[in-house]
């Protein structure tokens, strides 16, 4: 379960200025209080709050100048960020990924395949496919997602394809056969060593 945390991290980590002190921690307790400067290059704290299944963490860090805040839903689990730019900013969490429907649907993977839909809520106003390939391994990720996420995955490059749409059902539904746990080890990796 906490691989499956991880690919939501990345879309909310992986954005990286001057010296910027942050909330820095991962908790399941939902308590934070280690304070950090931040390295040279990031100009942003960030909260995140990702949730998969029944389980619930909550980040905080620094974070680049490419900082989105908004939500994400992969159908398997939810997540939202929140980015600021002033000293200590980030002490609350992330609001919850709300639960109420916006009346947009998309397709979402699960295991090996990708035609199963999910309910968009809140900002998520945007459909997204992703292809994540790590050596000659390939995962596909598909959900709902707010425009301010999508537009700040065309800043990274190393995240791999990714695209997003307007329309009800505009990702497609394809079927994947790479394994799942597979990429979550890599983009945890991508977070750690980035």
């Amino acid at each position: 379960m906490d691989l499956q945390i991880s690919i939501f991290l990345l879309f909310f980590l992986f954005t990286a200025g001057h010296s910027l002190s942050c909330y820095e921690c991962t908790s399941l307790t939902g308590s934070c209080t280690q304070t950090s400067q931040c390295p040279t290059g990031f100009s942003n704290c960030v909260s995140a709050t990702v949730t998969v299944n029944s389980t619930t963490v909550k980040v905080r860090g620094c974070a680049p100048s490419v900082c989105p805040s908004g939500t994400i839903n992969l159908g398997i689990g939810k997540g939202s960020s929140q980015c600021c730019s002033t000293d200590l900013c980030n002490s609350q969490d992330a609001p919850d990924p709300t639960n109420a429907p916006n009346g947009k649907k998309c397709y979402s993977c699960d295991g090996n395949t990708c035609s199963n839909t999910v309910s968009c809520s809140g900002t998520e106003d945007r459909c997204f496919n992703a292809t994540v390939t790590v050596g000659v391994q390939s995962q596909v990720f598909k959900g709902c997602v707010s425009k301010s996420l999508c537009d700040a995955t065309t800043l990274i490059p190393s995240l791999g394809s990714v695209s997003c749409c307007e329309g009800n059902l505009c990702n497609g539904a394809q079927s994947v056969t790479q394994s799942f746990l597979f990429l979550c080890c890599s983009l945890l990796s991508f977070i750690l060593l980035h």
